[in-house]
């Protein structure tokens, strides 16, 4: 992390100087009233007062770490408060840097996770933390999103589902098996808080109980939403089929089923395909990686998959939605192909 200190006289200056030995793996810049005290193991900053160093340390560093006192600190953030999704992790030390207090951002912005790191490298260090979830150590999805790396949709939606859960009601949660058993694995997982459902069996919801939707395509709903990143896409294509008749059937694959361009991580196909100039060229043309898969390795899938003319031509179970099952990382193919002119297109994650 870019972590910035900030001190505001002789104490705390050296307070600081103490510290920085314990953040030794992160970038760290202190932030002080005159060059007295400088050192080597940190980058100085001169301000004439808090303020100053305000709209640079909220806009350029990852924490703050405040070694003053709480009222103060909370007037000086105070102002430049946007959302939990993009404010800094800001944490309050005492001077003799045996107590820390994770102030904001505690899950999104990793303030919980970097008192957490401060307290078991200072000796007697004790962590005020005070979010509920890890106060009483249950499921929180903010964190689960961010651990796995995943984007999060409607985030205002978060405080119903994590007070559901604080509070051991049911939480209702549309998801694939790969996702339930990550779920399950997860810190803080009670079975007795949630109920899964497959996104295609959703007509047994209960609209009065908190919903959550893990899914990669976002989804025309005002519930939390949380989505597995680094799509892979299935491509199959007959002979000769231009680059553009490629991009144009994505881009519509895409449009209808809410997947973001950024969200593509990689496209598959059969090794067949391996010199079809227009997938090369598109390929090159979105700088996406394109992998190939053989034969035998599409028929040793034992899943079923939609059929395909490529089982009359090539004697395989198919291409789009097999060469995408292949290449993810879930094995969850989860859009079976589309058909687009001469282009098919299916999705895994």
């Amino acid at each position: 992390m870019k972590i910035a200190i900030a001190t505001i006289n002789n104490p705390s200056l050296e307070a600081a100087k103490k510290l920085l030995p314990y953040l030794s793996e992160h970038e760290c810049h202190v932030f002080n009233k005159s060059q007295e005290g400088k050192t080597q193991e940190a980058t100085f900053h001169i301000f004439a007062k808090v303020d100053d160093i305000m709209p640079v340390a909220w806009a350029e560093f990852d924490a703050i770490i405040f070694l003053m006192a709480t009222g103060a600190v909370i007037r000086k953030i105070a102002p430049h408060l946007k959302d939990k999704a993009t404010d800094p992790a800001v944490l309050i030390m005492t001077l003799d840097l045996k107590r820390v207090i994770p102030l904001l951002s505690g899950h999104l912005g990793g303030a919980n996770e970097l008192a957490n790191e401060l307290c078991e490298k200072i000796e007697g260090c004790v962590n005020f933390v005070t979010t509920a979830s890890d106060q009483i150590k249950v499921l929180a999805f903010d964190m689960f999103a961010k651990k796995h790396g995943f984007a999060i949709s409607n985030l205002k939606s978060l405080a119903e589902v994590s007070n559901a859960i604080i509070n051991k009601k049911k939480v209702q949660v549309v998801t694939y098996e790969c996702m339930i058993q990550a779920l399950k694995e997860f810190e803080g997982y009670k079975e007795e808080n949630f109920e899964f459902f497959m996104p295609d069996d959703l007509g047994n919801l209960d609209e009065n109980i908190p919903t959550v939707y893990i899914t990669p395509q976002k989804l025309p709903k005002s519930a939390l939403q949380i989505h597995p990143q680094e799509i892979v896409l299935g491509l199959g294509m007959n002979r000769g089929t231009s680059a553009d008749a490629i991009s144009k059937a994505v881009i519509q694959f895409c449009f209808e089923h809410g997947i973001e361009k950024e969200q593509i991580g990689k496209y598959a196909s059969f090794s067949a395909k391996a010199d079809e100039a227009g997938l090369l060229e598109y390929a090159s043309m979105t700088n996406t990686e394109l992998e190939f898969f053989s034969e035998d390795t599409i028929n040793a899938l034992t899943q079923e998959f939609s059929p395909s003319q490529a089982t009359k031509f090539f004697n395989i179970k198919g291409v789009a939605e097999p060469a995408a099952l292949l290449a993810s990382k879930n094995k969850t193919l989860f859009l079976n192909k589309r058909i687009y002119g001469a282009v098919t297109v299916a999705a895994a994650f």
